[in-house]
């Protein structure tokens, strides 16, 4: 289980992937003429349909080739959209002060100001602050950008509201996809009100992701929107007034969209729409499991959670840990650490998916239920507050099968601190590093010029 918050690392069954080694789509190049590609083409426009039917919107580009490329996509056809209509003064973009670090960073690349807008006590957007920063801007404002559910993993009751007041005031609203796992089939974006959205595809949509991609990060916008969608030199995609190519080639990396099409086609509707309840439920089932032992930040009135959930771990550091040893400690537990420190430092953010059964959620339970045991270990006493398991994580085989053993606690509890994990230990194989160091340091392993001579 990798249970990466707001990265949906979820299953990528063989049969999604299996058709992108087939040489009939591997080996065609990019501009390859028309009549030779109409596989491709049908693959491309079958999947467009269905985002669409997903988003709600009436077009969808597959153009962007990751998340935050869409995001600039659907940014640059708002703003194109708002000087086709003699509103170029229109370069002001609203984001919460929960938003992923992208949403900013791709509005002023694609050439806005960003006003930053507060957050209640919830977690949830403050609408007060939006209605007022909303007036303030007037004709200035380009848009709003939000992540729905928001990044605090809360579906936000006033969603529409905030849609509404942004439309009121000229702008446009642009819904970060990062976390459509808990909307595919439920709800959508066009129903909340936004006009663009991009689309994870190695998230939601099951292309592998991580180690260096690929990514495909394509956009659905609304009616209104389509004119704008991007062109390319060499092919009739976008719209008639589309904004340039973003990406090389016009259907993106188009190879992996094999694997989205194979998950949208098997799956079908009501698959998808299964896929996004268990998503929902496999995370309510953590969450009840593991609030007697540590704090949930967000949650509704109802007491639930979207897909996600933030474990506040700030309260251990009066007793020497931190949120990295509790992630580190998990590796000796056989899990891949959660996100740590988003969207809240001091935090860990867990979203288990779709893809895990119930057993497995059980052991990562379990795991984090013994974890706050070693934790009340230090607290207490009972554990030294510096050679503990926790600030000594994670444990290789090498430590453990050292001849000599300096640690006040046993190998066992190290190496094996649950029964089930002798039965499959998975063993880390860097120990503990010192990552402040290195994130100030720059450190160059690789050979010395001479050795090029």
């Amino acid at each position: 289980m990798i249970a990466l918050g707001s990265c949906t690392m979820k299953l990528n069954a063989a049969t999604q992937m299996y058709p992108v080694t087939w040489e009939a789509f591997s080996r065609i190049h990019p501009f390859a003429p028309a009549d030779q590609t109409k596989g491709y083409q049908q693959v491309c426009a079958e999947l467009e349909s269905a985002l669409c039917e997903i988003t709600g919107f009436a077009g969808v580009s597959l153009q962007p080739n990751s998340g935050a490329q869409g995001e600039f996509t659907g940014l640059a056809v708002i703003r194109a959209y708002h000087r086709d209509r003699g509103q170029a003064t229109r370069d002001v973009v609203l984001i919460p002060a929960s938003a992923h670090g992208t949403n900013p960073a791709s509005a002023v690349m694609a050439g806005f100001k960003v006003v930053v807008v507060a957050t209640d006590d919830r977690g949830n957007v403050d609408v007060d602050d939006l209605r007022a920063k909303a007036t303030a801007q007037g004709s200035r404002l380009a848009a709003l950008m939000i992540t729905y559910p928001s990044t605090h993993g809360v579906f936000e009751d006033a969603i529409r509201d905030i849609c509404a007041i942004v439309h009121e005031h000229g702008g446009q609203g642009y819904m970060d996809g990062a976390n459509m796992n808990a909307q595919v089939g439920l709800t959508s974006p066009a129903r909340i009100g936004a006009d663009v959205c991009h689309l994870n595809l190695h998230k939601t949509f099951a292309i592998p992701h991580g180690g260096g991609g690929p990514g495909m990060g394509p956009i659905g916008v609304a009616a209104h929107l389509t004119p704008y969608l991007p062109g390319h030199l060499f092919r009739e995609v976008g719209g008639d007034r589309a904004i340039p190519a973003v990406s090389a080639a016009p259907w993106g990396s188009a190879s992996i969209l094999l694997i989205s099409y194979g998950y949208v086609r098997m799956l079908g509707g009501p698959g998808m729409t299964e896929a996004t309840r268990c998503a929902i439920l496999n995370a309510n089932y953590i969450k009840a499991r593991l609030e007697a032992h540590y704090e949930v930040l967000y949650s509704r009135r109802t007491g639930r959670v979207a897909h996600e959930m933030i474990f506040d771990l700030r309260a251990f550091k009066a007793h020497g840990i931190e949120e990295g040893d509790v992630a580190k400690r998990l590796m000796d537990y056989g899990f891949h650490a959660p996100t740590v420190s988003f969207p809240v430092p001091g935090t860990l953010m867990v979203e288990p998916t779709e893809s895990e059964s119930k057993a497995e959620l059980d052991r990562f339970c379990e795991a984090l239920i013994a974890i706050r045991k070693e934790i009340d270990e230090v607290a207490t006493g009972q554990a030294d507050r510096r050679d503990n398991v926790l600030k000594n994580a994670p444990h290789t085989a090498a430590a453990v099968t050292a001849d000599e053993w300096s640690h006040s606690y046993s190998r066992e509890k190290a190496a094996f601190p649950l029964p089930w994990v002798r039965a499959s230990k998975f063993w880390p194989s860097v120990a503990r590093i010192d990552h402040p160091y290195g994130d100030r340091n720059l450190m160059c392993t690789c050979p010395p010029v001479e050795a090029y001579a």
